[in-house]
């Protein structure tokens, strides 16, 4: 999402750089420039309009005039129009009662029954919280059996009834999760192909009669301009409190997120980024404008880290790359961490300037990697903590162990190398970081 923007307005800044100071006549080619790459991203175009002023105005004052870098002055003025476009503060999902109930609502085919799993899912991993879903789509079977097989999936219990009253359904959902110490209740609701007056009154029915805590949206991000007008019929009748953007890895122009809290105020909570069950991510403004001008989302990274990998562990790995003493066994280790983090090429589009070293168009095969610890897995755990000691008859006997060739192993080892004397250099700061 958003890199072909992203590198549009990368490259209207770059015209800037070098420049001693910012004129009226290579703001407005600058400008002329993002204002199309965010039109052609399908941003709303009073938004485009109000946006491009803003930063014109700040650019052509007084500050950046009398900066010595305004190139970099420029950079900062364009990132924090972008951060308060997406939203300014962050927003968190409320999780602050003992005992929550939220309510999910959204068209058909938006996404809101998967949502709702990767909700609770990531509410009990990162909030210790004990999540409840409820299967309130009465009209569609295949919903409350795919909410099932979701909560199965997950080890999180699914409540259903044989009920057409969807308000009974609700309220014998929350008796039902207080009974069973269960402390945040999801309500999966049904969904229209548009917004019609049934559907209306029925989410209105819940929102007046049971104390929620949230009113969330999910919405297709691949809808287009199309989503703000759905966001402003559902926020007329509900008063939403946030809303989830799906599909945000797909093949989306990422529009959507630039014009949605402008124009309805409605915040964005989170992002669907894929389709696994820990696909959810927060949302926050800083973040997402950092990623837009590839600045990289370090901090994104380490989240998805903190969850995998314990700080004592780390602070192990660190040193023995530190010292040299990084062996395969503990490169089998860290590829078997990586695994869990997701796609590798996901991750490596998060890091500073990764459009700009080519990492943005990285595919990387899982089978790859699986072949890679084939070979490792092949070797015994003297040999992973002596590469040194592998000479033919050892390479052979591994090849024919992972059943990939000699000069697979070859390459495996001499990427080792080159890596640990990497690493070694950068430890002894005789090699800079190419961001």
């Amino acid at each position: 999402m958003f890199e072909y923007m992203g590198d549009r307005i990368s490259n209207a800044i770059k015209n800037i750089r070098g420049m001693g100071k910012i004129t009226e006549d290579n703001i407005n080619d600058a400008m002329k420039e993002i204002r199309m790459a965010l039109l052609e991203a399908d941003v709303n175009y009073s938004v485009v309009k109000e946006f491009t002023s803003k930063v014109k105005e700040k650019a052509l004052g007084e500050e950046v005039s009398k900066s010595l870098k305004p190139d970099e002055v420029f950079i900062k003025i364009v990132k924090d129009e972008l951060v308060e476009l997406l939203g300014g503060d962050y927003v968190p999902l409320h999780t602050e009662d003992k005992f929550e109930v939220i309510m999910l609502c959204g068209l058909q085919g938006s996404g809101k029954t998967t949502t709702a799993g990767k909700l609770a899912n990531m509410l009990r991993k990162k909030h210790s919280r004990k999540p409840l879903l409820v299967a309130c789509d009465i009209y569609r079977p295949a919903a409350i059996d795919q909410l099932k097989q979701i909560g199965n999936s997950l080890n999180i219990p699914v409540y259903t009834e044989d009920n057409k009253n969807v308000l009974e359904i609700v309220n014998h959902s929350i008796e039902y999760a207080k009974e069973n110490e269960l402390d945040y209740v999801i309500i999966d609701t049904a969904g229209r192909l548009q917004i019609d007056e049934v559907l209306m009154q029925e989410l209105k029915d819940v929102a007046s009669s049971v104390s929620l805590n949230e009113i969330i949206l999910v919405i297709d991000a691949m809808m287009g301009q199309d989503a703000i007008n759905v966001i402003t019929g559902f926020n007329e009748n509900l008063s939403l409190t946030g809303c989830i953007l799906t599909k945000m890895d797909g093949d989306t122009k990422g529009g959507v997120a630039l014009s949605l809290r402008h124009l309805t105020n409605v915040p964005i909570k989170f992002v669907g980024d894929s389709e696994k069950m820990d696909g959810l991510s927060e949302f926050y403004p800083v973040r997402m404008a950092e990623r837009i001008l590839d600045m990289g989302d370090i901090l994104s990274i380490a989240e998805k880290v903190e969850g995998i990998v314990s700080e004592d562990d780390a602070k192990i790995q660190a040193e023995k790359l530190k010292k040299g003493t990084f062996d395969l066994e503990d490169f089998l280790t860290t590829m078997k961490q990586i695994k869990k983090l997701g796609p590798l090429e996901n991750i490596l589009k998060m890091l500073p300037g990764a459009r700009n070293m080519g990492l943005n168009n990285i595919n990387i095969d899982p089978k790859d990697m699986a072949h890679v610890e084939a070979i490792i897995l092949s070797m015994t755990p003297y040999e992973r903590r002596h590469p040194e000691v592998l000479k033919a008859t050892r390479k052979q006997r591994i090849a024919k162990g992972s059943g990939r060739s000699v000069e697979e192993v070859n390459r495996l080892l001499k990427q080792f190398e080159m890596m640990q004397k990497m690493m070694k250099q950068m430890s002894n700061g005789k090699m800079k970081m190419p961001f």
